[in-house]
């Protein structure tokens, strides 16, 4: 536990609360709208991910990436640039409607009961927000918006509804999306709640994200993103080049329609299987088979798509009872369900050509179906087990003798020419599920008429959610809202869509409405948008790696549709992106409430101040990294904080604090100048870098050397604490007021390093005698070559040397070596 002296070395209960009124009620980091004072100045926009308000409130894991941009935010300040940086909620989802559900509280109370307790908490620790720009996203002022731009997808073609099949939790009365769904070995459960969860086929709205894939994958190289993020987007969408292939199917009219990326080896095809979920299993299957595949489908489906995927795992699959036509031989192939296949790749349907596919390999062996190779080694035989490589073809009339690359394109040519196939790229991105069973997310804006959807009219949003009582599913496993029949029942005999949007609705634009909060005509304003988003968009969102796919793919999707409408002025919206590293608990383990190993940071802020919790956050470690939590390390950056404060002040016999008496205006010594510069450079070049860690250990070595100082210069720990204020804000701004100053440093200029203290005075020079290490020598810079060999020749080891045989040159490199090169070089 922390000793008496450490919890009463400075009053931070009496300046930090104080401070954040004072910023609060000034509206201090109030930014700037295009037209406005300050407006002149270059913009810097830094975003949080803004949080989800839960019931839990913020743990300690929260802050690091909160307190990160607020450093940043600070220091961007008094570098001069007009900042954005708000805080907003991201504030519909399941977990209020849950909690709706067992204690009949409104959402919407619970949800306003959750924010204010986020908003004490954000507070608490001095982070610089507007906060004239807050924002949330139940509020209709805002889902008015989201409604608009969801108009604007239906107008282009790019919402619409199909009959998918979904993960349906009896237990919660609604779809859940892929990543809500936890595969046990007892089967799939509901990641709230550890409900089990089922596959249905519902009418669902899906936003056509596939018509973006390719331009969501090209412009990632547009952006200051982790290489590590870029590719984790790469693989989601997953670009593969080749053809697409129609197989007809006999007795029926009906075309599978497959993709491969290998169309050479089409000669090779002895089957065609279907996924579980492919629309044409439930019209192909004869009535004689209908109950074993529907049996077997139904299975399948409550796997992963992951599962089903891994290679190890036994293929299973159930023969259709139908056959298709080989497109090329008219050969007769038999269809088959496995689950092997996946519908989110490709069309759902594959030509199965065992020779040269692993997992077709050994489906076929399991179940007795023919095997051809039509590929063999450049220099090799024709094999006799599975051959996935390149090489040549053979067995395949007109592409025999080809290189596989060769053969691709003639086959390619040959589809194409006959009406058979043609050339294609796929992606494994699948359209987006956009409808929730819930109560508490944005209503639709359509109303359904005679069976088909119809925009609302733009005046008549928003569309607000009714009133409920109760907030749980209908007893036909309806979505909520479908109780209220005056709602959805309307005057002209349409009716309202019953489904809600997912919560990642919200989170696709609220960078956007940031810019412009309060605009009623306008989801942003063209003069904002123009301003806050020139040239990079948010030029610095930071946030956990979790949304390292899903938020940010969905927000890029919205953003180029917006821009391609013309009514954004950029073609990304994040430009550079940083994923703070993960807190663990104490006991190594993730912070989560069902572990028990959150760390609440009330108590730290009441304990040590928010200014040592902001330390301590970040000089755990770099910013990017995974780290532990130890309260007992918050002792350390503490006492650093007391050293400061007692750099200025010192307490009185009457318990007063009063300006330290060995502070002075003196001049400081050439030393100190020299460290302070240094100290300056290296907190400016680490902020830029995001390296926080080693800028707060620079501080404390000023801060050391400080303590030192029999006379303290004045201007020496102003500079020190204007370095300090991005990091620790209520001491710097506490410490600037008792030295005098009558306005606040959040605006004061930053700190600028003299070059002339930056240069070294002394380097090491390295002195050898043919090449071979004799010395090292500690000179001043720039010392002459003269010189240089004057002192190096009094080298002990270096004049036993010289004694012995003449210089026949020396070889000088300015400041860091000197070698004697000597008439005979056979010496050891």
């Amino acid at each position: 536990m922390p000793i008496e002296f450490e919890r009463t070395a400075f009053p931070f209960r009496e300046y930090e609360p104080k401070w954040q009124r004072y910023w609060l009620s000034q509206g201090t980091f109030r930014a700037a709208n295009p037209g406005e004072p300050g407006s002149e100045k270059p913009k810097f926009y830094v975003l949080d991910m803004f949080p989800y308000p839960s019931g839990s409130g913020l743990h300690v894991g929260h802050l690091e990436g909160y307190t990160a941009s607020d450093v940043v935010a600070r220091y961007k300040r008094m570098r001069g640039y007009n900042v954005l940086h708000p805080m907003g909620w991201d504030a519909f989802g399941l977990p209020a409607e849950q909690h709706a559900i067992q204690t009949g509280e409104h959402p919407r109370k619970a949800t306003e009961r959750n924010i204010a307790n986020f908003r004490r908490q954000i507070q608490s620790m001095g982070f610089s927000y507007d906060w004239s720009r807050e924002i949330s996203t139940c509020d209709p002022r805002y889902y008015r918006w989201t409604q608009w731009i969801f108009l604007q997808l239906v107008r282009q073609g790019l919402a619409y509804v199909a009959e998918a099949p979904v993960w349906y939790c009896p237990a919660l009365g609604t779809v859940l999306a892929n990543e809500e769904v936890i595969h046990t070995e007892s089967g799939p459960i509901s990641e709230r709640g550890g409900h089990p969860v089922e596959r249905r086929w519902l009418k669902q709205w899906m936003l056509r994200i596939t018509a973006y894939a390719e331009r969501l994958l090209k412009d990632l190289d547009l952006l200051d993103w982790p290489e590590s993020i870029k590719e984790m987007q790469r693989n989601w969408i997953g670009r593969s080049e080749g053809a697409e292939i129609v197989f007809s199917v006999e007795e029926s009219g009906e075309e599978i329609w497959v993709f491969t990326t290998r169309p050479d080896t089409l000669l090779g095809a002895t089957f065609v299987v279907l996924a579980p979920e492919h629309e044409l299993v439930r019209r192909l299957t004869p009535p004689d088979r209908k109950e074993e595949v529907e049996r077997y489908c139904q299975k399948a489906m409550l796997k992963s798509e992951l599962e089903r995927a891994e290679l190890a795992r036994e293929k299973t699959g159930v023969f259709l009872g139908r056959y298709a036509v080989h497109p090329v031989t008219g050969a007769r192939l038999p269809i088959w369900v496995a689950d092997y296949v996946v519908a989110s790749y490709g069309t759902g349907a594959i030509m199965s050509v065992p020779g040269h596919d692993s997992r077709d390999y050994e489906f076929a062996r399991r179940y007795g179906l023919p095997i051809l190779w039509v590929v063999r080694p450049k220099d090799g035989e024709l094999p006799n087990e599975c051959y996935p490589q390149e090489g040549v073809a053979v067995n395949s009339a007109f592409l025999d003798g080809l290189s596989t690359e060769e053969a691709k394109e003639v086959m390619i040519r040959w589809l194409g020419e006959h009406g058979k196939g043609r050339r294609a790229v796929r992606y494994k991105l699948r359209d987006w599920l956009f409808s929730r069973q819930r109560y508490w997310g944005e209503p639709f804006p359509i109303v359904w008429k005679n069976g088909k959807p119809y925009p609302v009219d733009e005046n008549q949003l928003p569309v607000e959610l009714p009133e409920l009582e109760d907030f749980g599913p209908s007893p036909e496993g309806l979505a909520p809202l479908s109780k209220v029949k005056d709602w959805v029942q309307l005057p002209d005999g349409s009716c309202r869509e019953v489904n809600t949007m997912p919560q990642w609705a919200g989170s696709c634009w609220y960078y956007l409405r940031f810019c412009d909060p309060w605009n009623d005509r306008r989801f942003v304003s063209e003069e904002a948008e123009r301003y806050w988003m020139n040239g990079n968009g948010v030029d610095l969102y930071i946030g956990g790696a979790e949304h390292a796919v899903l938020h940010l793919l969905y927000a890029r999707f919205w953003h180029k549709v917006l821009y391609d409408l013309g009514l954004v002025s950029t073609p990304e919206p994040f430009h550079k992106l940083v994923n703070q590293g993960i807190i663990l608990g104490e006991d190594g383990q993730k912070m989560s409430k069902s572990v028990g190993n959150i760390v609440n940071p009330d108590d730290l802020v009441f304990q040590y101040g928010a200014d040592t919790v902001r330390l301590f956050e970040l000089f755990l470690g770099p910013l990017e990294q995974t780290k532990p939590w130890s309260t007992r390390g918050l002792e350390g950056p503490h006492r650093f904080l007391a050293r400061v404060w007692r750099l200025v002040l010192e307490e009185t016999r009457e318990e007063e604090w009063v300006l330290s008496s060995r502070l002075q205006d003196r001049e400081p010594s050439p030393s100190l100048l020299r460290l302070l510069n240094q100290t300056i450079r290296k907190v400016t070049d680490d902020i830029e870098k995001l390296q926080f860690h080693t800028a707060i250990a620079q501080l404390m070595v000023l801060v050391n050397e400080l303590t030192k100082e029999p006379i303290r210069p004045r201007s020496a720990v102003e500079t020190l604490i204007l370095l300090l204020s991005p990091f620790a804000p209520h001491i710097a701004e506490e410490l600037w007021e008792k030295l005098g100053h009558k306005e606040s440093l959040a605006y004061h200029p930053w700190p600028e390093a003299d070059p002339k203290y930056l240069q070294e005075e002394e380097k090491e020079l390295v002195v050898q005698v043919n090449g071979k290490l004799r010395g090292v020598l500690r000179v001043p810079v720039g010392i002459s070559q003269k010189e240089a060999e004057d002192r190096a020749r009094h080298i002990p080891a270096v004049e036993r040397q010289l004694a012995q045989r003449a210089v026949r040159r020396v070889v000088y490199v300015p400041d860091r070596l000197i070698n004697f090169v000597l008439e005979s070089s056979d010496e050891s």
